[in-house]
């Protein structure tokens, strides 16, 4: 047994993988990472960028597909969903064992239709149809025009994980849409499933900027809270949300709660210790998604106790000083979406580039 076996067992939280590489899945080296407690695993644009610019692991199939006519992109999408396959096999006995609780698998949708509402609904659709897994999550990133097409999949019984998600307010839409998505979903509904993927460490790294900027002893004071404590009044939204009649009348039709993700979870400041954003939210009902170092480290010397709703006064009165100090959480939130929504298209605009160059020389 692992510590990421006793987070699950002992506290209701399940360690997921976020990465991928397709050495990982031809090496048993996947299969490994569940043997020793992973139970699901997300990716993203960039993490594919990553795996397929820095590795020969993909060139036969690309050369393969361009060979048949395939543009670049469609042969893009051919080596991710080949990926995403392997692994929604390999994560499938966890999806059976936990009875559809977890062993899902996330694609993202191309991520240059975050801001477009209808191109969101047809790719998320498309997807879904295209793996035709149950324990497949399509990404979907929490922009405002993102809501409309989340809700538009759960009400089609689609399994959706919602990402890029920053700000309180922004969650509670995120949710009500999960919850409207429900009540126009027909007949039973045990068989839709949902994650809110809310990202921590980033807003530690923008945050202590400002914090910098200020110098003031009491500003300085607050540096590295302001993720956790967000994290924290997060999973107080999210339990209050998740109560009450119109909760429980979903609930008798089968529904699950949406689980709060905690998303990039490795820490960006190494004054800060390496397991940081996973010990101070660990709590029954989430998931906390790792990059393998994290995993590593937590697995080595991470501690196993329920934290997420521990000093949550405390983690209110951390984003009332950081407002006193001026700083503006609605604006920080909104910088980090609209970076993280870029920073995902750049991503895939410039393995499309390389992909691109490639084919050319194949030619």
């Amino acid at each position: 047994m692992t510590r990421l076996h006793d987070l699950y067992a002992q506290e209701g939280q399940s360690p997921w993988l976020d990465n991928i590489r397709r050495g990982w899945i031809t090496s048993g080296e996947l299969a490994a990472w569940v043997e020793g407690g992973v139970r699901g695993l997300t990716s993203n644009p960039s993490i594919f960028q990553k795996a397929i610019q820095g590795s020969a692991e993909y060139d036969e199939e690309f050369t393969a597909s361009i060979g048949s006519g395939m543009d670049v992109e469609a042969s893009y999408w051919q080596l991710v969903t080949s990926d995403i396959r392997a692994a929604l096999g390999i994560l499938r006995p966890v999806y059976d064992q936990s009875d559809g609780l977890d062993g899902y698998v996330s694609v993202e949708v191309d991520p240059g239709l975050a801001r477009n509402t209808d191109g969101t609904t047809r790719a998320a659709r498309d997807l879904d149809e295209r793996l035709g897994e149950p324990n497949l999550y399509v990404k979907i990133p929490a922009t405002a025009e993102g809501l409309l097409p989340i809700q538009t999949m759960i009400s089609e019984k689609r399994s959706i994980n919602v990402t890029l998600i920053f700000s309180l307010e922004r969650y509670a839409e995120v949710m009500e849409a999960y919850l409207a998505g429900l009540e126009a979903a027909e007949g039973d509904l045990r068989d839709i499933s949902s994650v809110a993927s809310f990202f921590i460490s980033r807003l530690d790294v923008e945050v202590d900027r400002r914090l910098d900027a200020i110098g003031s002893p009491e500003a300085l004071a607050l540096r590295g809270k302001a993720a956790v404590a967000n994290g924290k009044l997060a999973y107080e939204l999210f339990t209050r949300t998740f109560a009450g009649p119109r909760w429980d009348a979903l609930a008798a039709r089968g529904a699950r709660v949406q689980r709060p993700l905690w998303a990039s979870t490795s820490t960006k400041n190494p004054d800060y210790p390496d397991t940081l954003y996973v010990d101070e939210l660990i709590g029954p009902d989430t998931v906390n998604t790792l990059p393998d170092n994290t995993l590593e480290a937590f697995n080595d010397h991470g501690t196993v106790a329920r934290t997420v709703d521990v000093a949550v006064a405390e983690a209110k009165a951390v984003i009332d000083q950081l407002a006193a100090l001026g700083i503006d959480m609605a604006e920080v939130t909104q910088q980090l979406e609209d970076e993280g929504v870029a920073a995902f298209e750049k991503s895939f605009d410039e393995l499309l580039g390389v992909l691109s160059e490639k084919a050319a020389t194949l030619g």
